[in-house]
């Protein structure tokens, strides 16, 4: 069974910077054959995708709400995937949630299985 666990969320001013993990266990292929997806969700919305990393992480695609301040990237060789988040601002607070990109199709989650529990990002300005 596929577990995500997202962890390096809290509270910062706006402008400061946070850096979010997600460790990954229990596939069926291994963690360096899926495409991993961040995506989040601020109150009252609907969740809305960040970010997608290919397989071997040579390939990064971004929102236009979050490019050139965060940064995608993955360690498979511990199973895990990371979200730097520079600059950030009062619109980015949220609750983040790693995922598997179940088509390989940039920016879309909303059929993805497989989410994490999520890690809250609180910027205030």
């Amino acid at each position: 069974q596929v577990q995500l666990v997202e962890s390096g969320g809290g509270s910062v001013q706006s402008g400061g910077s946070l850096r979010l993990s997600c460790a990954g266990s229990g596939f069926s292929f291994g963690f360096s054959t899926y495409d991993l997806s961040w995506a989040r969700q601020a109150p009252g919305k609907g969740r809305e995708w960040v970010a997608d990393i290919n397989s071997d992480g040579r390939k990064t695609y971004y929102s236009s709400s979050v490019k050139g301040r965060f940064t995608i990237s993955r360690d498979n060789a511990k199973n895990t995937l990371y979200l730097q988040m520079n600059s950030l601002k009062p619109e980015d607070t949220a609750m983040y949630y790693c995922t598997v990109n179940k088509w390989g199709a940039v920016g879309q989650i909303s059929s993805n299985d497989y989410w994490g529990q999520g890690t809250q990002v609180t910027v205030s300005s």
